[in-house]
């Protein structure tokens, strides 16, 4: 497998509007200890990418409208043949913003919905008329011809919404629907006791395969579950059905399960240089080095791409290049990123094949 960074998030400020159970950086309205860094910093980074690579840039927060010089970062991303998307929760959208949008060639805005109605995206996001603004940005995006994907978060609270959110997102218009299940990060720690069980994991991953065979027109996707790429596998296998998946332009290609560290990456507004978005564990600083420095010669990556350093089920498994187990939950449930994916059930082979001669 070759190993080039295909997409970027990048924090470009930790304020947000909203104060959400699951927010990954546990953003507020003011953060102090995590200022904003200037522009000419941005521009920076962008010439320093670009330098390297020309990955897909997710502007992400916080929320990234809430800076003044957003569109200039975009524009000037664009300039340098980044692909330069935006994740935002909608709150902020307007006319105005949706033209600024056009004008910086945005490509994709990932709009965030965590439920059906008011009631439940409204707790989910700890702010009255958050459903509100998320489904008036995407009435705006279809209005100004902007591509919107929806991303959407469950845990106990809201797994019962899964199908209702899908087949909102579809008729909101939207290109791509991601399901994401959390990983207990940043205000998510809180909420460990929200966590979808191991059994459920399994039967969602089993219904969205099911689901996702019969849709043709909606591009779909579970995040962070890279046992969903065992399970397509498993069931293809069984009814003898060649799946052909489709993929985002605007996205890793969907080509196997975990890619932390292996495709993509993170830049906080302090300039450190995550795995993912939900791995806070530094690999290096771009105020400090240069991204290619980093993303060629860091331990982490380098362990992260280390198959045979795998632990657990995982290290035994015959579905390892291929799925690979979710590094940032392995990380945040046992403190190990090399440890067994926490919400796996699957026993692979080897390890079946061993009890059994125990036994015998």
């Amino acid at each position: 497998m070759e190993f080039t960074p295909k997409w970027i998030a990048w924090e470009i400020t930790r304020r947000c509007n909203l104060n959400c159970i699951h927010c990954r950086s546990s953003s507020t309205l003011e953060v102090q200890s995590h200022p904003d860094f200037p522009t000419e910093e941005a521009f920076r980074i962008i010439d320093d990418i670009s330098s390297y690579a020309k990955p897909v840039i997710v502007l992400s927060g916080g929320e990234p409208l809430l800076r003044k010089d957003v569109f200039d970062i975009a524009k000037y991303g664009n300039e340098k043949d980044l692909r330069m998307c935006i994740a935002t929760n909608g709150t902020l959208v307007n006319d105005d913003v949706c033209k600024k949008m056009k004008e910086s060639s945005i490509k994709m805005v990932s709009l965030s919905l965590d439920g059906s109605n008011e009631i439940v995206h409204d707790n989910f996001r700890n702010q009255k008329g958050a459903f509100a603004g998320t489904i008036n940005a995407a009435k705006l995006f279809k209005k100004y011809g902007i591509n919107f994907l929806i991303n959407s978060s469950f845990t106990k609270r809201n797994q019962e919404e899964i199908p209702k959110v899908y087949r909102l997102a579809k008729e909101l218009g939207a290109t791509a629907w991601y399901m994401f299940m959390i990983v207990p990060t940043g205000r998510g720690e809180e909420i460990m006791n929200e966590l979808i069980s191991k059994e459920d994991y399994e039967e969602l991953l089993e219904w969205h395969y099911h689901m996702e065979k019969q849709e043709k027109d909606l591009l779909v996707r579970p995040t962070c579950a890279p046992h969903y790429y065992r399970t397509v596998l498993q069931k293809s296998k069984e009814e003898g059905d060649k799946f052909e998946r489709r993929s985002l332009k605007f996205s890793t290609g969907g080509s196997k399960g975990c890619i932390a560290g292996q495709l993509i990456a993170l830049i906080d507004v302090d300039g450190n240089v995550l795995p993912c978005s939900y791995f806070p564990k530094p690999a290096g600083n771009i105020r400090k080095q240069t991204f290619k420095d980093i993303w060629e010669n860091s331990e982490l990556f380098k362990e992260l791409r280390d198959f045979k350093k795998y632990k657990g089920k995982c290290g035994s498994c015959e579905y390892i290049h291929v799925c690979g187990g979710c590094r940032a939950r392995a990380y945040a449930v046992s403190g190990d990123y090399l440890d067994e994916e926490p919400f796996c059930q699957y026993i692979p082979r080897k390890l079946k094949n061993t009890k059994r001669r125990e036994l015998e």
